[in-house]
């Protein structure tokens, strides 16, 4: 273990400023929310890449807040 604690106070900040990053990703959420209850509504059922495209901008906007949180950039 670090004995600087300097270290795992930037980390400790990253991790908490993440739960707010990924708030920014509603929307993309929401999207893929809809396609998989659409696909499953009424005995649908959910097939692989039946919903690629929302989850592709889903995971974008996740990998984007994660490196933005991980850079520290607000």
């Amino acid at each position: 273990m670090s004995g600087n604690g300097a270290v795992w106070g930037r980390v400790r900040s990253r991790l908490r400023a993440f739960p707010e990053r990924l708030s920014a990703c509603g929307a993309e959420a929401a999207a893929y929310g809809r396609c998989v209850q659409a696909s499953t509504a009424q005995g649908g059922h959910l097939r692989k890449d039946l919903c690629a495209r929302e989850f592709k901008a889903l995971r974008c906007c996740f990998l984007a807040a994660a490196e933005k949180t991980w850079r520290g950039g607000r």
